[in-house]
């Protein structure tokens, strides 16, 4: 059975502004990946954590310099690979998001809700307007795609009936 897509121009634009930024995203951070092949991952890790006041043994900061050690300890084939996955998810959730697939819809609010904990720290840690934008464009990310998510259920739901 086929369903029709009936969405104003507006929340398909939203759509598209979002899967072109996840994509952009994935290419960016791939790129960011493969230049830090050539540095100390594990000093610059520290020097963030210790840019922002964060307690190195606190969860989330734990959880990077445990990434920064594999990192530093991967090869650059390990490297390559790793930024290759990153930027495959990234411009498959932005290929996905921009033919309105549900699946790309789950993936873009799990993978941007796991980020608000961290982002809401930081904020509280360091309140600047670039922070609250950060955190609030996540925020909008995650329920727009929550509210796209159920609203598609609930399409659903009146279909099958």
């Amino acid at each position: 059975m086929m369903t029709e897509r009936l969405q104003p121009p507006n929340q398909s634009k939203a759509l598209h502004a979002i899967a072109l930024f996840e994509g952009v995203k994935g290419i960016t951070a791939s790129f960011g990946l493969l230049s830090l092949a050539h540095h100390d991952v594990r000093a610059m890790a520290y020097a963030l954590i210790g840019h922002f006041h964060l307690d190195p043994d606190a969860h989330y900061p734990r959880i990077l310099l445990n990434d920064a050690t594999l990192l530093a300890n991967a090869n650059l084939r390990q490297a390559v690979l790793l930024a290759w996955a990153y930027a495959s998810i990234r411009l498959t959730e932005g290929y996905g998001l921009w033919k309105d697939r549900a699946w790309a819809e789950w993936l873009a609010a799990v993978s941007g809700a796991v980020y608000l904990p961290l982002e809401l720290s930081h904020l509280m840690a360091h309140t600047t307007v670039i922070n609250g934008m950060v955190l609030g464009g996540n925020v909008a990310v995650v329920a727009y795609m929550v509210v796209r998510l159920w609203r598609r259920r609930n399409q659903s739901a009146v279909v099958a009936n």
